[in-house]
């Protein structure tokens, strides 16, 4: 049984690949604190995007994600960029939950769950 840890560093790695299933998880926007939620969902969906084809997959084949937003006031504006972002008949299971983030200036930050 083999475990794939791509662009690792001491204390994570951007991609594990195990059994056919790509793992990305803690994917926010760059640092820049003058990003809304807007800007913020954006980055992180393209960001995620090149993560999977750098894994060998794409956004058609997430299985699950789970999206932490740090005020739920911004719910609306996030799921207008994913719904835009995300195909009809490809839709993942997902969750959202607001969360405490580890900067002040993160708004969103995406967990994903995709096969290859």
């Amino acid at each position: 049984m083999t475990i794939e840890r791509m662009d690792s560093n001491q204390r994570m790695s951007k991609i594990v690949k195990h059994n056919g299933t790509i793992y990305l998880c803690g994917q926010t926007a760059a640092d820049d604190d003058n990003w809304d939620i807007t800007e913020q969902t954006q980055r992180c969906l393209d960001k995620i995007d090149a993560l999977l084809e750098q894994a060998g997959s794409d956004r058609n084949k997430i299985l699950s994600t789970t999206i932490y937003i740090r005020d739920m006031k911004d719910f609306a504006a996030m799921n207008a960029v994913w719904d835009a972002w995300v195909a009809d008949g490809e839709k993942p299971a997902r969750a959202c939950v607001e969360a405490r983030m580890a900067r002040p200036h993160i708004l969103v930050e995406f967990s994903v769950v995709a096969a290859e």
